[in-house]
């Protein structure tokens, strides 16, 4: 069963944490982005992205954009891996 992921021939992986605790302690502009987004981020990663960029000194506007990328290089990705 894929439950809400879809088809997708993305690896899937389980979580030791609360996913919703985890999603809760996310920035506000963070987690709207994770409501919209096209894959289902774990809270973990999307943090991990969120923190680098931060800390390289981008915008809140410039960290969404390197969070957009990113998604459309995976999906970029599972689109090569379906076709196959």
């Amino acid at each position: 069963m894929t439950g809400n992921l879809g088809e997708t021939g993305l690896r899937r992986r389980r979580r030791a944490a609360d996913p919703m605790e985890a999603f809760d302690a996310l920035p506000q502009p963070l987690r709207g982005w994770l409501c919209e987004a096209a894959l289902p981020w774990s809270p973990a990663s999307a943090r991990r992205i969120w923190g680098k960029a931060r800390a390289d000194g981008l915008s809140e506007d410039e960290v969404i954009e390197r969070l957009a990328r990113a998604e459309a290089k995976t999906l970029e990705r599972d689109r090569r891996l379906m076709r196959c």
